[in-house]
C-alpha cells in the first residue's frame, strides 16, 4: 500500500467550499485503490512525470484532469507507474454547481475536466506542472476556481438550504421537514435537489452518514495505527 507525503496551503483558502491538498507517493509501488465516496466533488490534476487513471463502474476511464461526482459507481485509482503527484480540490456541491456548470450529470461517475472547462481545462494543468512549490500550485487553482465561478450558476436557496440543514444534522433529517421548512412540495424539492447537487436528497443523507461512520473509525484507529494510507488520506478526507 503506498504512502503519500501531504502538503497542505498554508494559508486559508479564499473561497469558501473549496478545500485542496497535495499528494506525492515514492513508494516505488503500482497502485489500484477504490475511491471512497465523498460529500464532496473531488477534481484531480496530475501534476507528476508519471500518469494515473480514475476508472468508474461503467468502464469510463479518465487520465490527467478528472472530476468525481459525489458517489463514483465502484470507482477506483491506477498507478501506471510507481510514483505520484497530484493535486485534490475538494468543491462543496453547492460551490461545484457554480464552477463547473454540471451536477446531475457527476453524480455517479467521473469525467474529464476537459469536457466541462474545454481548453482551459490543459492550459492550468501546464502552469500548474510548471510551478516550482505546492503553494504556488494552490494559487493558481485557487485562481482558476475563482475565474471560472459563474453566480448566475448558483443552486436555488431552498437547495442550498436543504444540504446545509443535512449536513448539520449529520445526514438524519427527513426529507418531509426539509419540505415542510423550504415550502416547496416534496416532488420540487426532490427534483430540483437531484438537478443541482448531483443525487437526491435520501441518497446525500446516506452518503453524509456513510462519511461520518468512516471517520470515526479512522479516528479510532489512529492511536494504533503506523499512519493514514493514501485510500484514507487522499479519496476519504
Amino acid at each position: 500500500m503506498p504512502r503519500w507525503e501531504i502538503t497542505l496551503p498554508s494559508r486559508p483558502g479564499g473561497l469558501p467550499g473549496v478545500t485542496m491538498a497535495a499528494f506525492s507517493d515514492r513508494a516505488n509501488e503500482l497502485t489500484d485503490l477504490a475511491l471512497v465516496p465523498h460529500p464532496a466533488v473531488t477534481v484531480l490534476f496530475d501534476v507528476g512525470d508519471e500518469p494515473f487513471v480514475i476508472e468508474d463502474g461503467r468502464g469510463a476511464r479518465q487520465r490527467e484532469r478528472v472530476v468525481a461526482g459525489l458517489a463514483p459507481d465502484r470507482a477506483r485509482g491506477r498507478g501506471l507507474a510507481r510514483s505520484w503527484e497530484c493535486l485534490q480540490v475538494r468543491l462543496s456541491p453547492l460551490v461545484a454547481h457554480a464552477v463547473l456548470g454540471a451536477s446531475a450529470e457527476l453524480g455517479g461517475t467521473v469525467a474529464a475536466l476537459d469536457d466541462l472547462w474545454g481548453r482551459e481545462a490543459p492550459l492550468i494543468q501546464e502552469r500548474l506542472r510548471e510551478a516550482r512549490s505546492w503553494q504556488e500550485r494552490f494559487a493558481i487553482a485557487e485562481t482558476a476556481l475563482a475565474r471560472r465561478t459563474d453566480p448566475r450558476r448558483a443552486v436555488d436557496p431552498e437547495v442550498a438550504f436543504s444540504w446545509r440543514r443535512m449536513v448539520a444534522g449529520r445526514g438524519r433529517v427527513r426529507v418531509g421537514r426539509l419540505v415542510a421548512e423550504t415550502g416547496w412540495s416534496r416532488k420540487r424539492l426532490w427534483s430540483r435537489f437531484r438537478d443541482q447537487i448531483g443525487l437526491t436528497p435520501k441518497r446525500v443523507a446516506q452518503l453524509i452518514r456513510f462519511d461520518r461512520r468512516s471517520r470515526s473509525r479512522r479516528s479510532s484507529r489512529s492511536t494504533t495505527s503506523p499512519g493514514p494510507t493514501w485510500r484514507e488520506k487522499g479519496w476519504t478526507g
